[in-house]
């Protein structure tokens, strides 16, 4: 069933005001997108889901303290933080090697152009993980290295090699979609 869609300020004022049925709304309306997220730096569905019913607390617990600017961009900083805290407080991931370059993200597009969403999420998510979390936070989220750096608490060149590191690994995944 899909839920009707209900602007920004109504819904934040009825999140902030308790309101059960835009609670649901608000859910309804940023479930998927936030689900991808979660998705994106969970090692698996169980722990998405759980990231997921996490992110949805920090937000009715804090919907009163947004301001101006896009309720899904504050919601999906508020998740990508919440995936970042999650990693920092559980896990241990190695970076593997440690070499500095810069290439496009993919050398041809065509294999990518084929690829549905889904295909493209499973392909993130087999990267290993300290490559597959820079690789989000770099070209899915824009975040710069500096900021990396600083969220996960290693050096600028760690976060440009795993970067490196990403890409190669996904150029490798994209060549048999590329003939």
């Amino acid at each position: 069933m899909t839920e009707p869609q209900i602007a920004d300020k109504e819904l934040i004022d009825g999140c902030i005001n308790l309101d059960p049925a835009m609670q649901r709304l608000l859910f309804y309306q940023y479930a998927r997108k936030m689900m991808a997220v979660c998705r994106r730096y969970a090692r698996d569905k169980m722990e998405a889901e759980d990231l997921m019913q996490e992110g949805f607390i920090k937000i009715y617990s804090r919907i009163n303290q947004i301001t101006e600017g896009s309720l899904e961009g504050w919601i999906r900083k508020i998740f990508v933080n919440t995936c970042l805290n999650h990693i920092r407080d559980t896990q241990k991931f190695s970076f593997g090697m440690d070499a500095e370059a810069s290439e496009p993200i993919f050398e041809e597009e065509n294999g990518l152009q084929r690829l549905q969403s889904e295909e493209v999420l499973q392909l993130i998510e087999s990267l290993p993980e300290g490559a597959r979390i820079i690789f989000n936070l770099y070209a899915i989220e824009g975040y710069s290295h500096i900021e990396i750096a600083k969220f996960l608490d290693i050096s600028e060149g760690t976060s440009r090699s795993q970067l490196t590191r990403a890409r190669k690994l996904l150029q490798e995944k994209l060549k048999p979609f590329n003939h």
